[in-house]
């Protein structure tokens, strides 16, 4: 086998062999169900609510509560939502503090 047979498996932190079976079965598993504060399911491009106020760390402002944020992107974990709010650039909410709209 060449190098371009492999992949790199972010989960183990290995390069593991390019076999289609096996990389199609453990990528089908890691999909992850992120739910907001009320218990509905996020997905990539949703709006949503803060139901909180927030002060955020290193831009010296605070988000209140009712704020909308529009077009969230999931970071793979169950608890992080990566989106952007005008004047603080990479902003990232934990799922609890938000509703979807």
């Amino acid at each position: 086998m060449s190098d371009d047979e492999y992949i790199y498996d972010e989960a183990s932190g290995e390069w593991v062999p390019a076999s289609g079976g096996a990389a199609a079965a453990g990528d089908a598993g890691d999909v992850v169900e992120v739910r907001d504060a009320v218990g509905n399911v996020l997905a990539d491009g949703d709006q949503v609510t803060l139901i909180k106020d927030l002060t955020v760390k290193g831009a010296g402002q605070t988000l209140k509560r009712g704020t909308l944020i529009k077009s969230i992107r999931l970071t793979g974990d169950a608890q992080e939502i990566d989106c952007k709010y005008d004047g603080i650039k990479g902003l990232v909410l934990r799922a609890e503090f938000v509703r979807k709209r």
